[in-house]
């Protein structure tokens, strides 16, 4: 039998019951003061460093009002393509408050980068090319290295998401990353950073002190080897949140107390200076999204099901990765059953939880779905030509704002025929 903890929800059901009779299900809801409190305790972990930033990764909550909130608590972007660098420049975010981190990029997209003013975060020593030739060498660059092994605690740190660091696409060798750094100062690059994200969804304390003991150190070496003084290092992502309520979240300001022993050790040791920079994008809004869903019909057969009018296209964590994710029967406990909870698309994988138990549903009551705040709505998709549905931020005064709308039909079909005057042959 599984654990039987529960999590905590920020809204009641008759909340949930008014939103649904404002707004329909599905929809994600935010809560502001959740994330207004997460950010404070990873400004407070590293206040120790001068320049600390947390560039947001936009890919997790792609939303103007969410990244409105994020710049006025201070904090920068992350971005990985143009739309994304768009929507931080159209939010009040620009130059060193932006990271742009890509892979295969395009000349638009650094184009985009350097006219904002980013931080342009070179993913391959053959991108430098790339790059002076779309939009010219600025004078800050970052480069974004692979160790090829990484281990946590002796353990190799690999992921259903990010996988090993020998197989992930991203990143430059040891050997690459000095030659580009050479290779930068030659053209007029004057300020250098060092980008490294060796792990996905970590609830390992270690973590990110062992990371930032491998950066610092190749910032030492550059500074010895080539003279170079890397000005900034990146730390990415990677820390992760307590999807299952039996498990424990980090501490955030242990986190950080830990990496600021490893600076001083090896950075003020020596008498440099670096800047940290983090982008947590899951961290930061995962907790406080809720995907709140409508129980629209059962199924007995084989298995018990419960199906809800949310679908895989709402939230494709556990379909793609096989993700958990808690599941709370609003106003309901006791009386369970085990059950799979899945949606409408024709696609088995459509299932929001596998043999999970919870109290008795009927039709029409509300699921919410929890820690669907990071890469929850973002990585929506139209599969059977369903409608990806809207979101809402919860105040700190308990009232709601629709901040994104659901789809129509019309959102969907208007990419369809652009060539007006097209006709079949008869």
């Amino acid at each position: 039998m599984e654990n039987k903890l529960q999590k905590t929800i920020p809204f009641s059901l008759q909340q949930a019951m008014q939103w649904r009779e404002r707004f329909g299900t599905p929809f994600y809801v935010y809560d502001e003061q959740g994330i207004r409190n997460t950010v404070s305790s990873v400004q407070r972990a590293f206040s120790w460093n001068r320049g600390f930033t947390e560039c947001f990764a936009v890919k997790a909550t792609p939303t103007p009002a969410i990244l409105r909130l994020l710049a006025s608590l201070g904090c920068g972007t992350d971005c990985a393509s143009v739309s994304e660098l768009v929507l931080s420049d159209s939010c009040g975010l620009s130059g060193r408050k932006v990271m742009f981190t890509s892979n295969e990029t395009s000349e638009e997209a650094y184009r985009k980068a350097v006219s904002i003013g980013a931080i342009i975060n070179l993913d391959d020593i053959t991108q430098i090319e790339n790059l002076e030739r779309s939009a010219g060498i600025p004078d800050t660059v970052c480069l974004r290295y692979n160790p090829g092994k990484f281990e946590i605690q002796g353990k190799n740190a690999t992921s259903a998401i990010m996988g090993s660091q020998a197989d992930s696409k991203y990143g430059m060798t040891k050997t690459q990353l000095f030659e580009a750094y050479g290779i930068l100062r030659e053209k007029g690059v004057k300020h250098f950073g060092l980008h490294c994200m060796a792990a996905s969804c970590s609830l390992d304390a270690s973590y990110y002190p062992t990371l930032a003991e491998m950066m610092f150190n190749i910032v030492v070496e550059v500074k010895e080897k080539l003279g170079i003084e890397i000005e900034f290092t990146d730390f990415g992502g990677g820390i992760g949140i307590p999807y299952r309520p039996e498990q424990e979240p980090v501490d955030i300001e242990a986190i950080g107390k830990a990496v600021h022993e490893v600076y001083d050790r090896i950075i003020a040791g020596r008498g440099l200076e670096v800047s940290i920079y983090t982008e947590l994008g899951r961290f930061v809004t995962g907790p406080h999204g809720y995907l709140v869903t409508s129980v629209r019909g059962f199924k007995h057969i084989y298995k018990e099901y419960v199906g809800v009018d949310a679908t895989a296209c709402d939230l494709m964590r556990p379909a793609m990765y096989g993700a958990y994710h808690h599941i709370t029967v609003l106003g309901k406990e006791g009386n369970e059953l085990k059950v799979d909870v899945c949606g409408s698309l024709c696609e088995n994988n459509d299932k929001f939880a596998i043999d999970r138990v919870l109290p008795m549903a009927q039709l029409g009551d509300i699921l919410v779905i929890h820690d669907a705040g990071a890469h929850g709505r973002s990585m929506g998709y139209n599969y059977n030509g369903f409608m990806r549905c809207g979101e809402l931020l919860l105040s700190p005064r308990g009232d709601v704002r629709l901040i994104r709308r659901s789809e129509s039909l019309d959102d969907l079909f208007a990419t369809f025929d652009v060539d007006e005057d097209f006709s079949y042959d008869a």
